[in-house]
């Protein structure tokens, strides 16, 4: 896996990654909903050029069914190059994809043919619950010295979630990465700021609170995640909790500042349980301490009851449900997916303290069901988003996990991909020659992009 010269797709910093060749391949999680069959890691066509643009042009099947893929990630990134990092050598090689429901890790080659990527390593559950004490695997991020990875909770389905830490090489789990964990419990996803060592952690509730769908009694007892934490990343311990106040439920999303030299991040929040609004809200560095603030609010759209699954029909609304957020390279435009009423909104954020709204794009919806122009009425709505590089292309598919689909679209999502054009002076189109419907009773999840993309690597060197 080691050469002797640092991997192509590596970039010291954000502003040089963003002049990186334009993505050809792009790599989604495909789930079988209803568990009876193995799901897939599929190949997505993303070269404008080629006779098969926005098809997926390979599956790779898991061993087993039930897995439930959700977030996946890259052995290794940018953050290789950093200073102090031990294996400067490694590529971008390898694809790490947990099964979030069965606790199981496959590590998939994508060469030597980026277009047929293979199984090579599976980790079982039981040596991931021996090793690390945690179970469901979550989200996956490549560090200067192993490859990190969140848990959201212990084997038995409670609490404490935290984070793990995998070898860059062997792919063993190494175990668990914190030292001293203060008052967390609750997890979901984390980041970091490399330049200052700290790393930041979300929350959204233990495997027992949300593997049967969205609990009302939690979400209105406001039971779910609600806070944010602070640590120091390189003695593992506990630095400070911010509190987003107990009615802004579900508190996911992390998106660091890419600029090593920034000391801010967005994180979206999925609802507020006194009006159904969605939020996203900056955390921030000034004169040595960390503070968070609200920066953007999104209402709830009235809806006809008969518009509504039943788990809303008392509310006369659909909410939000902001469920992934991301950032471009250049720290300018940051997306906000809207999988409850079907909007994926582009926001300027130069300013981080003072973003502003430039750009919207409709698919999908409870109650709109907005139409693709390759497409009739469509449901789910904008959910995972990935930007590409150079921040033009943002892509983006339908589904979020398996038990909430069916809570909040009943009727069942049917799966597909969009892609939206980003104009650099701000403002989103649809591509209407990308559409692609993944058929089969499949749905898609994460998608990552070939040589990286928005959401994948850090760097060590400012812009």
């Amino acid at each position: 896996m080691a050469s002797w010269r640092p991997d192509p797709t590596f970039y010291p910093s954000p502003k040089m990654a963003m002049r990186a060749p334009q993505e050809r391949l792009g790599y989604v999680a495909l789930l079988d909903p209803k568990g009876e069959r193995p799901d897939a890691l599929g190949v997505l066509d993303l070269d404008p050029d080629s006779g098969t643009y926005a098809q997926i042009v390979d599956r790779v099947e898991m061993p087993n069914a039930g897995d439930e893929l959700h977030h996946f990630g890259w052995n290794a990134c940018s953050a290789a190059l950093c200073p102090y990092a031990p294996h400067p050598h490694v590529e971008r090689r390898y694809l790490i994809v947990p099964g979030l429901r069965s606790s199981r890790i496959h590590i998939v080659d994508t060469k030597p043919d980026p277009r047929e990527p293979r199984i090579v390593k599976v980790i079982e559950p039981d040596e991931l619950h021996g090793r690390t004490g945690y179970s469901r695997p979550h989200t996956i991020h490549c560090g200067p010295d192993g490859i990190y990875v969140s848990a959201l909770g212990s084997p038995e389905g409670e609490g404490p979630g935290g984070v793990f830490v995998m070898d860059h090489e062997s792919f063993d789990p190494l175990g668990r990465w914190e030292v001293d964990r203060g008052p967390q419990q609750l997890a979901y996803d984390f980041w970091w700021h490399l330049g200052y060592d700290t790393m930041v952690t979300s929350e959204w509730g233990t495997p027992n609170m949300i593997e049967s769908g969205l609990n009302p009694e939690i979400l209105l007892g406001k039971g779910y995640g609600h806070r944010m934490h602070l640590w120091d990343l390189r003695r593992r311990r506990h630095l400070q909790a911010l509190e987003l106040g107990e009615e802004h439920q579900m508190v996911l999303e992390l998106r660091p500042a890419h600029d090593p030299a920034r000391t801010y991040g967005f994180v979206g929040v999925v609802v507020s349980v006194e009006d159904l609004s969605a939020s996203v809200w900056l955390w921030h560095r000034q004169n040595g301490s960390w503070g968070i603030r609200k920066v953007i609010e999104i209402p709830a759209e009235p809806a006809e009851p008969e518009q509504l699954p039943p788990l809303l029909k008392d509310f006369g609304a659909v909410p939000p449900l902001v469920t992934d957020i991301n950032l471009s390279l250049d720290d300018r435009f940051l997306y906000v997916s809207c999988w409850g009423t079907g909007e994926l909104r582009q926001y300027d954020v130069s300013d981080p303290f003072n973003p502003r709204h430039t750009g919207s794009v409709r698919l999908g919806g409870i109650a709109r069901k907005a139409a693709h122009p390759a497409s009739g009425p469509l449901n789910g709505g904008p959910q995972m988003v990935e930007v590409s590089r150079d921040g033009r292309r943002v892509y983006f598919s339908n589904s979020l996990y398996a038990a909430w689909d069916e809570q909040f679209y009943p009727e069942g999502i049917r799966g597909w991909i969009a892609k939206a054009e980003a104009d650099p002076g701000g403002g989103l189109s649809l591509d209407p020659d990308f559409f692609t419907e993944v058929g089969d009773g499949f749905r898609p999840h994460q998608i990552r992009l070939e040589g990286g993309d928005s959401s994948s690597d850090s760097y060590c060197y400012p812009s």
